[in-house]
């Protein structure tokens, strides 16, 4: 893995920070500066996602036959790195990141071709059926059940955690087909069409009383087996694969930028402390310990992208990255919060850029400026957001166990 830049790279990056200015305006900006969620707002996630299909950047990673850039390594990790030095906000990963490798992977031919086109285009928006009440680490536990009716099966049942499911007109979903063997042989991975009768989507707001996560029903709804992706009862193997690219999201670009905000804010007079932080000593040592372990995952990350661009699965790899980078970013919002210090206590979501609504946000005022320097103004609120970031993509101590059995034999 050759990690130089040739005169060619150094001439992509040139080219990759022309366009941001070029068509990052102040609102894109804001939501990426001011966000609070892994997930942006769906209005700008959309907009977002569309400049960048019409550039045809929109998925790097993708083969090029099905829509990808067909960078190298090399220009991949420049993307990643430009986009969070210059604030882009975040793609939702469900259609790009998740489901569409899936498909390439695992899909029919037929498949591909129609779903596909429609996520590169954002005519179709995903969001994922995998937790349940009572099936979350423990997923193989699932009981949404899937009747088998001949052409099509009849599904019944809940999934929870569901992200921007309120806006979703697709799902991908793991389904019980079969109760009588192993719980992971029974599992069908199916793709449903939100929008019919039987799916009825309720709300779950966050620490933050954001409006990102729901609980979706489903009551006798009809799934033509020709939205089974791979084998029915072995959508275990479908699923993993899935969650080694949910999981193995480029995470140091985007903490190194949040490092060096932090960084930048403690510089400032003007912190919540009353103080220059870069004049304490242990402060800025929990800033070096950070960067240390930002620059160990980076080079992890450099690992997965090279057998990535080899057509290997991350594999085992991926856990590793989940588990440290969730953990290295909530350290990150423990250190804003001591910085931000007493800044930290006004409730003033509206000043920030959610990842979806918060209905018990005060109405913003134009005429008056946030409580403290802009950049205190998302420290509790990434906090709290960033409690579930050791659970969600199955939990870290999950992970310890993947890690575990397929790199130690344990």
């Amino acid at each position: 893995m050759d990690l130089a830049l040739t005169k060619e790279h150094d001439a992509f990056r040139d080219d990759v920070r022309q366009f941001l200015e070029d068509n990052l305006d102040e609102d894109l900006k804001r939501a990426g500066r001011l966000g609070t969620s892994v997930y942006a707002d769906y209005d700008v996630t959309m907009r977002w996602h569309k400049i960048l299909h019409r550039k045809g950047w929109l998925v790097p990673s993708w083969p090029e036959e099905h829509g990808g850039t067909g960078w190298d390594l090399m220009r991949q990790y420049i993307w990643a790195s430009e986009t969070s030095k210059a604030g882009a906000p975040s793609l939702s990963p469900m259609g790009v990141g998740m489901i569409g490798p899936a498909l390439i992977g695992y899909g029919t031919q037929e498949q591909k071709d129609y779903y596909l086109p429609r996520i590169l285009s954002g005519e179709d928006f995903w969001c994922q059926g995998y937790s349940e009440p009572g099936s979350g680490s423990d997923l193989a536990s699932l009981q949404m059940k899937a009747e088998d009716k001949g052409d099509h099966f009849i599904c019944s049942g809940s999934k929870i955690w569901t992200t921007h499911a309120n806006y979703a007109n697709r799902i991908f979903c793991l389904v019980r087909t079969d109760g009588s063997s192993k719980p992971q042989e029974g599992i069908t991975f199916v793709l449903m069409d939100m929008d019919q009768p039987g799916v009825t989507v309720d709300p779950l707001l966050m620490l933050t009383g954001e409006h990102i996560q729901n609980q979706i029903f489903f009551e006798n709804v009809k799934v033509p087996k020709e939205n089974v992706v791979g084998e029915i009862g072995k959508g275990w193997t479908v699923a993993k694969y899935l969650l080694q690219f949910e999981r193995g999201n480029a995470y140091a670009p985007r903490l190194y930028s949040r490092l060096e905000k932090i960084r930048a804010g403690a510089s400032d007079e003007n912190s919540g402390t009353g103080m220059r932080l870069v004049d304490d000593p242990a402060f800025m040592a929990k800033l070096a310990e950070a960067e240390v372990e930002i620059a160990a995952l980076e080079f992890t990350e450099h690992r997965i992208l090279s057998a990535l661009a080899a057509g290997d699965p991350p594999g085992a790899e991926s856990s590793m990255l989940k588990t440290r980078g969730t953990e290295v970013s909530q350290r990150l919002t423990e250190i804003s919060i001591e910085a931000a210090a007493f800044y930290g206590l006004p409730f003033q979501p509206h000043y920030t850029a959610p990842g979806g609504p918060v209905p018990s946000a005060p109405a913003r005022d134009g005429n008056l400026p946030p409580v403290g320097p802009e950049r205190w103004v998302t420290a509790v609120p990434k906090y709290l957001n960033d409690r579930a970031g050791s659970i969600y993509a199955g939990s870290n101590e999950i992970q310890r166990n993947i890690m575990a059995k397929a790199v130690l034999g344990l």
